[in-house]
């Protein structure tokens, strides 16, 4: 039944695009900002949306987070390798410990030293304690490497499990979570982000522990010597800390300034590299008009350079300057505490030992602390990412597929995507037959593709129900349902891969094939003389990427993605526009073989095609209008009834009259 049954007004034609009213342009528009801030006009970018975040965050914020985080690293590195892991927080430990303990033997050689007695003799009283600063020191130095070493085998560890099952979980999810731009959005910056700072926040969380033990020991050190020294090491520190904080801040701040700046000036500079724009970049004769606001751009770019560097050499020398000021403030009270007697003069020179390295200690936990503080953020974003996906997998069950269908059914099914208030398919039932050949039809946004992805299992249906031999597939294992559903596409994935491989992977191997139904896939689909001619052949590898690999036409991929799709021989096979990149011979080849040379007599084969002519042999053909079969039955059927298919079919077939010959008819 068509709901054009009683056919198109006299005169119609298939609706065309509605006309808009069009305001006539201005006589200039720049390109961009030409005073303002350039980086205001871009989009923040879906990866760079933490940058920056350390030097948002207030001191308070970083610090309550940095145990928290430190603590999420460290269950990483368990799961990843336990005794590793254990081995780099003993020898850290060790290490700081070594250190301390270094202090206050350097604090037992100046006693030594600036003791009463001959100068040889106080040398030679002080040799032994020389002798365990040095076994110390070395001792230190053996445990730093002893962390380095432990290090080294637990990051690479952490990074291929998390890696690892980043993309076993990306690669399961539905489809409907890919077609989804933020879910794309999100994936993509943890791959580029996430699993990068996994890999460097180990370290940099070693690197921030050693940096609050050694302070601690500069602490504990000094509170032997003398507990008034602990007011002087906050009162020499705290300025330190605070320049230091500034200085980072200033330095993340700068940037994702030049990274705003920098993506701005890619934009040109892409379009001037692009091979697909070279063409109409040189028949325009455009390059005078992108080079000039390139220049335009780069320049404010250096100038922006050169401002931001006289911005952290002031602020470094500010820094510097009040770090000296609180340094000097606190030697001028340790020399008073020299000269009131409340300090030995070999404790003093310890305390200055032990400030220096806590000023030291300290300006390294802030930069750390900083880079833990944003680089977990992208850590925490691939984690998210993880546990997102892990409630999109398919659907995993104990009943699988059969192997062979004699029916399916859909019934009353509907199907709307995210975001979209207009289903794509309202109320869709049809009943397809092993033996088979069907066509979707319509015009686009019609509802074709969807339903095909719906036969396919890649979209569940949200009303009504499909049936594999009376089976609701919702029931069925879903990858079990997609080994037996071939898809062909009009874009089909260009794999760097060998030719056979470009064939086998169909059937989820690169390597192993099946030589006798290779061969009838690409005989049947005519990339037979493709390959044929290819150095190599069936080993020729398609892709300029490795060093002599071939590139192959769009139509010549098509044939290739056609016989992927037939040697995969499954029950169902679905062709969306499979040939609409291929010369009139070709596909007329194409055709002859999915539709009349089929290798599997019993497959339910779908056509999906813009070409009416391509279909006119099919067994049914299903005309698509806002997501409704508005029309179905043969070819002849179809014409006979006069609706919606008929009125396409005749507006194509029109096409392929010559207009004089047409203006002849009509004069005679």
């Amino acid at each position: 039944m068509s709901e054009y049954a009683d056919g198109p007004a006299s005169g119609s034609t298939v609706p065309g695009p509605r006309a808009a009213s069009l305001a006539p342009p201005p006589r200039a528009l720049p390109v961009g900002s030409q005073d303002g801030d350039m980086t205001e006009e871009m989009e923040e970018a879906y990866w760079s949306v933490h940058d920056g975040a350390a030097a948002r965050a207030t001191v308070r914020q970083v610090l309550v987070r940095l145990p928290r985080i430190t603590a999420r690293i460290g269950r990483l590195a368990w799961r990843a390798d336990r005794r590793a892991t254990a081995a780099v927080v003993a020898c850290q430990l060790g290490s700081a410990a070594m250190s301390a303990f270094g202090l206050i033997a350097s604090v037992a050689v100046l006693r030594e030293l600036f003791a009463q007695g001959p100068t040889p003799d106080r040398v030679r009283a002080a040799v032994p304690q020389i002798l365990l600063v040095v076994g110390f020191v070395a001792g230190r130095a053996l445990l730093e490497a002893a962390v380095a070493v432990a290090q080294a085998r637990v990051t690479p560890k952490i990074r291929t499990a998390l890696e690892t099952e980043f993309f076993h979980l990306t690669a399961h999810v539905r489809l409907e979570a890919v077609e989804d731009a933020d879910w794309h959005d999100e994936v993509y910056r943890a791959n580029d982000r996430g699993l990068f700072y996994a890999r460097q926040i180990v370290g940099q969380v070693v690197s921030l522990a050693s940096s609050v033990l050694g302070l601690a020991g500069t602490v504990g050190v000094l509170g032997v010597l003398h507990p008034a020294l602990l007011p002087l090491l906050l009162l020499s520190v705290l300025p330190v800390g605070m320049a230091a904080v500034r200085s980072a801040r200033a330095r993340f701040h700068s940037f994702k300034r030049w990274n705003a700046l920098q993506r701005r000036v890619r934009v040109f500079s892409w379009l001037l590299l692009d091979q697909d724009a070279a063409t109409e970049l040189r028949s325009d004769t455009a390059q005078a008009a992108l080079l000039d606001e390139h220049r335009r751009l780069i320049t404010r770019i250096s100038e922006e350079d050169t401002r931001l560097g006289v911005q952290a050499a002031v602020l470094n020398l500010a820094g510097r300057g009040v770090g000296g000021i609180g340094t000097g403030v606190t030697y001028f009270a340790l020399g008073a505490m020299l000269i009131a007697g409340w300090l030995p003069l070999a404790a003093g020179a310890g305390a200055v030992l032990a400030i220096q390295a806590g000023q030291t200690a300290l300006t390294r936990l802030v930069e750390t602390a900083h880079l833990v503080y944003e680089h977990a953020m992208w850590v925490d974003d691939l984690l998210a990412v993880q546990q997102r996906c892990r409630g999109l997998q398919q659907r995993t069950a104990e009943l699988r597929a059969p192997e062979q269908v004699k029916t399916i059914t859909l019934e009353d099914v509907s199907f709307t995507y995210a975001g979209k208030d207009t289903p794509a398919l309202d109320g869709v039932s049809m009943t397809l037959t092993a033996g088979e050949t069907v066509a979707f039809v319509g015009l686009n946004g019609g509802g074709k593709s969807t339903c095909a992805k719906v036969l396919a299992g890649l979209h569940d249906v949200q009303g009504g129900r499909m049936c594999w031999d009376g089976v609701d597939v919702r029931t069925m294992d879903s990858q079990s349902l997609r080994r037996q559903v071939a898809c062909v596409l009009q874009d089909p994935v260009r794999f760097p891969f060998s030719a056979l491989s470009n064939v086998t992977v169909s059937t989820g191997s690169l390597t192993e094939a099946d030589p006798e139904r290779a061969m009838a896939a690409v005989r049947a689909a005519g990339a037979d003389q493709v390959l044929a001619g290819l150095p190599g052949q069936w080993e020729a590898l398609l892709s300029k990427r490795f060093r002599g690999g071939q590139e192959l036409s769009g139509g010549q991929w098509a044939k290739v993605a056609v016989a992927r799709g037939l040697y995969k021989n499954a029950s169902l096979l679905l062709l969306d526009e499979p040939t609409a990149s291929m010369d009139p011979p070709s596909e007329h080849a194409v055709y002859e073989a999915v539709l009349r040379g089929r290798l599997r007599e019993d497959q339910i084969t779908v056509l999906i095609s813009h070409r009416l002519a391509s279909v006119v042999d099919c067994d049914r053909v299903y005309v698509f209008d806002r997501g409704r079969v508005v029309e179905s039955g043969s070819h002849t059927e179809l014409m006979d009834l006069g609706g919606l298919y008929a009125e396409m079919f005749t507006l194509q077939a029109g096409g392929y009259q010559a207009r004089d010959s047409a203006e002849r008819g009509t004069a005679s």
